[in-house]
C-alpha cells in the first residue's frame, strides 16, 4: 500500500503534489516498456531504456514510503519522476515513429557531432 502524501507543496511553481504517485509511475512506466517493445532489440536507446525503467518499477512496486522512494530513485522529488516519466514517455514514441535505429539516408556532415562548436 503506498503511503499517504504528507507535503502540501513541492516548492516548485507550477509542479502539484501528486495524489497517488506509485499509481502514475506504474501506469507511465507500463506504458513506456510497452512502447519499447515496439523497436528493435538490437537498439541502444530500448536496452538502456528498459533497464532504467525496470530499476525504477522495481523501486515504485517494493517501497511504499515516497521519502525513501524518492532517494531510491535519486531523481529529485516523485513529482519530478513523474514529469521525468511522462517526457520518456514522449520520446519512446518519436523514437519508434522516427525509426532512429536505422541507418542515415545519406552521411552525416563533417563535424556533425563534433562538440564544442569551434
Amino acid at each position: 500500500m503506498a503511503s499517504k502524501i504528507l507535503k502540501a507543496t513541492t516548492n516548485i511553481t507550477g509542479l502539484v503534489v501528486s495524489k497517488d504517485p506509485h499509481y502514475a509511475l506504474k501506469l507511465l512506466y507500463g506504458k513506456i516498456l510497452r512502447d519499447l517493445k515496439k523497436l528493435p532489440e538490437a537498439a541502444a536507446y530500448r536496452k538502456f531504456t528498459e533497464d532504467v525503467i525496470n530499476s525504477r518499477l522495481e523501486h515504485v512496486e517494493n517501497e511504499p514510503n515516497i521519502a525513501r522512494l524518492e532517494r531510491k530513485i535519486n531523481c529529485g522529488q516523485i513529482e519530478e519522476v513523474i514529469v521525468q516519466a511522462e517526457n520518456e514517455l514522449m520520446c519512446v514514441r518519436r523514437m519508434a515513429l522516427n525509426h532512429v535505429w536505422e541507418p542515415l539516408v545519406a552521411q552525416a556532415p563533417a563535424n556533425q557531432w563534433k562538440w564544442p562548436i569551434a
